[in-house]
């Protein structure tokens, strides 16, 4: 069985440690192009429907990939073949070939994106439009999806880590959380059904799904960067990417192409407007900064303290959203699939809870978070040790 194998040689120097990689910034680029690609394919399935698997989206999405394969296949041949001593040393071998372990995490989330393309291609071919996010072939296709961002992190992580330059540090600490930023983007896409909408903010359901993801991530970006606001920038970032698609797709005109049609949209419908994330982080950043005693000790007070601000945000916001007031270009809300029949259900609460059966859901959401934020704890501390 192969596997990969660090090189052991000679230490970089001062001036190669506080040098951020150049591949990281198309790295990122291709990056945020593949959750712009995902919105936007979403919201072509939502407006118009399948007509073809070369759909722009679709088309964006396996570029921005092929960028970020040939950028990090280039690297790897760059530092087997003409890689400095130092280069080496911060390198790890697979099948004889040498590079960065972020670069070769790309490569791979490459190939399986690519790989999901035939797949996704046949599936439709042989059951017909998706009635659903999660499927075989998009699982395949999200793997890749997050997999090229998580070498992007590794990669930002890595040259931190070797870095003595404190402004270094803080830059690539930004590039970091940036790219915690674009993942959480991507799984807030990911479960968007189930978890987006402000009529299922009066349910448990909406906060054990973002108790399963949110903490993850949020934690692993507090505890992977050395920045003070690492969480609450991926947040943020989370934020500004879906803020942006919101207000761009609803300026392109569209109608649908595939029956049936029952609500005949007339622009591209865009998604829900993004969580209020950004509350929870900024108690996470807080805790995770001032905290004193053992980090385990921590995560169950970051798990109910997630929860509990999730539902004093979301709670009140979700009247608003689902009033009047909200129905706007800036807001978005009150924006079907063109398959869908109108009713008075759009401005209800779906499988609203209240009293016991709330707070046992509730219960569940904290025990769910707080296993996410150990995870996410366990992911940050090895972040904040990988060097190659």
């Amino acid at each position: 069985m192969t596997t990969a194998v660090a090189e052991r040689s000679v230490a970089p120097t001062a001036a190669e440690s506080d040098a951020i990689p150049w591949s990281l910034y198309p790295i990122l680029a291709s990056s945020a192009a593949i959750a712009i690609g995902l919105i936007w394919d979403i919201s072509w399935h939502r407006t118009i429907g399948r007509d073809t698997f070369w759909s722009p989206p679709h088309v964006l999405e396996q570029l921005a990939a092929i960028v970020t394969g040939l950028v990090c296949g280039w690297v790897v041949l760059r530092t087997t073949f003409a890689g400095s001593p130092e280069e080496r040393a911060t390198s790890v071998r697979f099948w004889g070939f040498r590079g960065p372990l972020g670069a070769w995490v790309c490569i791979w989330a490459t190939l399986m994106m690519i790989s999901s393309a035939p797949f996704d291609n046949w599936w439709h071919n042989a059951y017909g439009l998706d009635v659903k996010i999660i499927s075989p072939p998009h699982m395949v296709l999200a793997a890749g999806m997050v997999g090229i961002q998580l070498g992007a992190m590794l990669l930002a992580a890595a040259a931190q880590n070797r870095a003595t330059d404190e402004a270094t540090r803080r830059k690539l600490g930004y590039l970091y959380s940036i790219s915690a930023g674009i993942i959480l983007a991507m799984v807030a896409t990911l479960i968007m059904e189930e978890a987006s909408m402000a009529n299922q903010m009066r349910g448990s359901t909406f906060y054990r799904l973002t108790a399963m993801v949110f903490p993850l991530v949020l934690v692993a970006a507090a505890r992977g960067s050395g920045l003070k606001w690492s969480a609450t920038i991926a947040a943020l970032v989370y934020m500004a990417i879906e803020l942006v698609m919101i207000w761009t797709l609803q300026l392109f005109p569209a109608t649908p192409m595939l029956a049936p049609i029952y609500n005949p949209v007339t622009h591209m419908v865009p998604p829900p407007f993004p969580l209020l994330v950004a509350v929870p982080a900024i108690a996470i950043d807080l805790l995770l900064s001032r905290w004193k005693r053992s980090d385990w000790l921590l995560v169950p007070v970051i798990g109910i303290a997630f929860v509990a601000l999730m539902v004093a945000v979301h709670w009140y916001w979700s009247a608003f959203m689902i009033s009047p007031a909200a129905r706007n270009y800036f807001f978005g809300a009150d924006q079907w699939d063109y398959n869908v029949r109108l009713g008075p259900w759009r401005y209800q609460y779906w499988a609203a809870e209240s009293g016991v059966t709330l707070l046992k859901g509730l219960s569940i959401a904290a025990a769910y978070a707080t296993i996410s934020a150990g995870i996410g704890l366990l992911w940050g501390r090895g972040m904040a040790r990988v060097r190659r």
